[in-house]
Formats: C-alpha cells, structure tokens, sequence
C-alpha cells in the first residue's frame, strides 16, 4: 500500500488508470526530491531555524529549486496511465527545501566527496545552529523513511524516474555564504550570456567513472520522443551521477529501472528570470509530458 503525504515532508498521490486494478502495485514512481518550489515552502522552514541566514537567500532558493518539475511530474503521470489504463503511477514530491537540506543527498557522505563529484553539500553552509541541524536531519530521515516505503509498494520491475528542472545556463558559483551576492554577480544583464547554455533536456546516466545506469533504450527513446517536439536531449553533458547522491542509489538499488532526467526551466515557464518567483506555464507542461511518458513507455 502507497504510504500517505507528510506534511512539509513530501506530498504523495497515486493516478489510477481508467482500468487500473487498485489492488496491483503501481507501475511507474516519479520522484521530484527537490520539489520545495512554493516561497511558502522556504519561509515555513526558514521561520523556524535560529542561525543566521544571508541577507536575500530566498533568491537563491528560487534558483537553487526545481520549478515546474511537480507540475511536469504529475502531468507525465496523467499521461502515462491514459496510455496505460490497466496501470497506475506515484508521484512523490518533496516539500523539503535543498537551500537548507538536501533530499538528493546522501548526508552520512563528507561533503568533500561530492563536492569532488560536482554537486552542492548536503546542508547549506548558513546552516549552524545545532538544533537547525537536528531539525534539518529529522526531515531529512522522514523523508528518507517515506521513499523506503513508496519503493516497496510499486511494482519490483516499476519504471522509476527522478525528475528535475534546472536554471538555464551554468554558472560559475560555489555554494558558500556569499552565493546570493555571487549569483547576482553572474546573473547581470553584462555577464550572463557569457555563461554556458544547457540542454533542453538533459538524461543523467553516467558517474564520474563513466559507468552507465540509464535504462537501455531510455536515452534513444526520450531523443526521438523529446525530440520530436523540437527540444534536444543531451547525455551527462552538464551532469553526472556521483557518489553521495539519492539518485545514483536509486539506480544501484534497482538496475535498468531508473532515469533521471534534467528539463531546463525556462521550457516550463512563463518568463525566466534569475532569483525571482516563477510562474509555471501549463500549456508548456503539457506539450512536454505526453512525450516524456511516451518515451517511459518505449523502455519500460
């Protein structure tokens, strides 16, 4: 049984196909974990920590979260039990801010481990105080918990995919105490073109070692899916799966079954603008996700 939402934890709910037995396990997981993408999500936490956090780190937080991947999450799932009416699908959205703690990561890792691997630290450096810590942690663990269930309620061969959204262009930015003067450095009108642009969409199959866990198949199929919509899929051009990530223990804890896949945002999005609310676009959402489930589909 599909274990309930926890409150700023992680909403959780199940699409049911139109023929779908109820009794069966879901088929297919979408897992958002950096899916805190409300302000109320970061002021809810943010209210309850005593250090001391930088002036303006709400703007980091609206470039540092995943925007438009829960809208995009739930819309693939609708897709994929309108294709499969016999099936269901879960998605799992996160409701814990990654600007605080982070829920694609692994937090018995040192943070120079992944730092090595290219990702940003567990908890964010403001993060002091140790009751913050202890707080930070407990939610960490919760959520943690909740997946061990959700990944025990699927199906043993379900299709899992951990969706994400990232900023258009990469910049040059180390997360430390200074990261929102830092970004509002690289992020003006004079530097940002200077900045490397991103794929469209970006398949995440591959470690630092060049080991390979995308599904087979997965990256062909989202390229003539994705593709067809005129967006292009890239493979570990901007990322990869390191150690020390939820992501890369997914993959290793159920082989061939897991993708994890990047959308650029400003392809979700009204308007793009750094360190600023987004507004997500509907229509965007919905001309992506029919050909994302489509591609689910191929492989799975």
């Amino acid at each position: 049984m599909v274990p309930e939402s926890i409150e700023h934890i992680a909403d959780v709910f199940v699409l049911w196909g139109t023929e779908a037995d109820r009794t069966e396990p879901p088929g297919l997981l979408i897992e958002v974990p950096h899916g805190a993408t409300s302000p109320a999500d970061f002021r809810e936490l943010a209210e309850r920590l005593a250090s001391p956090l930088p002036d303006g780190l709400d703007g980091f937080f609206h470039v540092n979260t995943d925007v438009g991947a829960p809208e995009l999450a739930e819309a693939v799932g609708r897709a994929w039990v309108e294709r499969r009416p016999r099936s269901s699908a879960v998605v799992v959205r996160s409701r814990i801010p990654r600007t605080f703690i982070d829920c694609n990561r692994r937090v018995d890792v040192d943070e120079a481990v992944l730092r090595a691997g290219g990702v940003t630290p567990g908890i964010g450096p403001w993060v002091r105080a140790d009751a913050d810590r202890r707080l930070l942690l407990e939610r960490h663990a919760a959520y943690m918990a909740l997946m061990d269930r959700v990944l025990e309620a699927v199906a043993p061969d379900a299709a899992v995919l951990l969706l994400h959204t990232f900023a258009p262009r990469s910049v040059g930015v180390q997360v430390t105490e200074r990261v929102v003067e830092d970004l509002r450095a690289a992020w003006h009108p004079d530097r940002v073109e200077a900045w490397p642009l991103r794929p469209d969409v970006e398949v995440l199959s591959r470690t630092p070692a060049g080991d390979v866990h995308a599904p087979a198949g997965a990256v062909a199929a989202l390229q003539a899916c994705v593709g067809a919509t005129g967006l292009r899929v890239a493979d570990s051009e901007t990322w990869l799966l390191p150690a020390g990530t939820v992501a890369l223990d997914r993959a290793l804890a159920r082989p061939g079954r897991v993708l994890c896949v990047e959308v650029r945002r400003d392809h979700l999005v009204e308007e793009w603008l750094p360190m600023e609310p987004l507004t997500v676009d509907p229509g965007r959402v919905a001309r992506l996700a029919p050909a994302i489930a489509d591609a689910l589909l191929v492989w799975s």
